[in-house]
């Protein structure tokens, strides 16, 4: 007997000792149930919005000179891409029926005048009657009228440039024959430019006449600066933005109407804006939300977002400065579980 229950007294001292051995070896941990995760704290900080949208450059005016009479081009003097003053002759057109009528206007009225000098006589000493008089008075007014009327004509035959600016590319050569359809050159009048872009329907309360944006243009390293002068009355609802017109200060050397521009709007600073890690937002099917670590416990909220960048977004609604929020393990945490904080990654 006492053979036996030495060995096996030895074997139960052994594997006690092993047991006591793991349970000293075994690392400390969180209770279970508890998940240790990255926290961060809300803090407001300074923050001012910029965005970059499209735009186009436009001259102050522009227009495509049409001809307001159809007929031959007799004369033609487009200078193509130079400067023209306001009222210089670009284009004649064959009138040589109008001055024909003109001229035979111009017979008649000398001879109703010559009649109506002889009825005024006659009536002053009643030699006819103040009707007949009339009658030719009416006649040489009615010539005078007809001739005011045919240099209407006439002139209308002349194109003109409508103000200061500078020639497209002609359309036409002399001798064609054009229509009021008819597209003879474009003027753009470049001593003043604009640009026109349009901003996002959530921007529109920010944009101000007088607000400074920037701008660059392609194939140019310049930038520009231009002055907000008016907006569109209505958002457009294609798109949901708003049409934004401004004047170019400064230089325009390099700016051709037209050119695609990439303007920049700096919005001022907000002082108490609220940003977190974009990995916190919880996409849901109603909205967005966080998790908020409230008693070691998580706590969904609704937020509302704002701006965002690479790595952060701003929340315009449903957090308040010192709360705690998870940044890890958002995806696998459920409510009301408990939660261990492991680092604050602020």
């Amino acid at each position: 007997m006492n053979r036996i229950s030495t060995p096996l007294l030895l074997l139960l001292t052994l594997l006690s000792t092993l047991a006591c051995h793991e349970k000293k070896a075994a690392p400390a941990g969180p209770k279970k149930g508890t998940a240790k995760v990255d926290a961060f704290i809300v803090k407001t900080e300074s923050f001012a919005e910029n965005i970059e949208t499209p735009g186009t450059i436009v001259a102050n005016e522009v227009t495509e000179i049409h001809p307001e009479v159809s007929g031959r081009v007799t004369q033609l003097n487009i200078r193509e891409g130079q400067f023209v003053s306001q009222g210089t002759v670009l284009a004649k057109i064959y009138d040589g029926d109008l001055q024909a009528q003109l001229k035979k206007l111009e017979a008649q009225l000398n001879i109703a005048k010559v009649n109506e000098d002889r009825a005024r006589q006659l009536v002053d000493i009643q030699g006819i009657s103040k009707q007949d008089y009339d009658n030719s008075l009416l006649t040489m007014q009615n010539i005078q009228a007809d001739i005011a009327l045919i240099r209407t004509e006439i002139s209308r035959t002349v194109i003109r440039a409508p103000f200061n600016g500078k020639m497209g590319l002609k359309a036409i050569s002399i001798g064609a024959y054009v229509t009021p359809a008819t597209v003879i050159a474009t003027i753009n009048q470049t001593s003043t430019l604009k640009i026109d872009f349009v901003v996002p329907e959530k921007y529109t309360s920010k944009i101000a006449p007088g607000q400074i944006v920037n701008f660059t243009v392609e194939g140019n390293q310049a930038n520009y600066t231009a002055s907000v002068m008016a907006t569109e009355s209505n958002v457009a609802v294609t798109n949901r933005s708003l049409a934004v017109r401004g004047t170019v200060t400064g230089s325009t050397q390099g700016l051709i109407p037209g050119a695609f521009a990439k303007v920049k709007i700096s919005f001022a600073p907000k002082s108490d804006a609220l940003f977190i890690p974009t990995q916190s937002i919880l996409p849901t099917a109603r909205g967005k939300q966080v998790i908020l670590v409230n008693n070691s416990k998580a706590v969904f909220s609704d937020v509302e977002t704002g701006s965002r960048d690479s790595a952060r977004v701003e929340i315009v609604k449903g957090l308040k400065p010192g709360d705690t929020i998870l940044v890890t393990g958002v995806m696998a945490t459920k409510p009301n579980t408990k939660v261990s904080i492991g680092k604050i990654v602020n």
